[in-house]
């Protein structure tokens, strides 16, 4: 990622000075790490404690509420 970035930041050297560049990298360097941990943490959010691996459900109390209830 950082490698990307320090090719953008070389790339748009030739159309704007270079601390407006190397600024524009420390940003978009900084974004893509807030949005990723955002993103982690609604997938976190979302699995919960884990998925079935029978059914594909959310896993919620230890239990799949498909596979665990139709069994019983």
């Amino acid at each position: 990622m950082i490698v990307g970035i320090f090719l953008v930041v070389l790339g748009i050297t030739q159309y704007v000075p270079f601390h407006y560049s190397a600024l524009i990298g420390v940003l978009v360097y900084f974004i893509i790490k807030l949005y990723v941990d955002k993103r982690r943490q609604s997938i976190s959010n979302a699995v919960g404690d884990g998925i079935c691996m029978e059914c594909g459900s959310r896993i919620i109390d230890k239990k799949c509420p498909k596979c665990d209830y139709s069994q019983e």
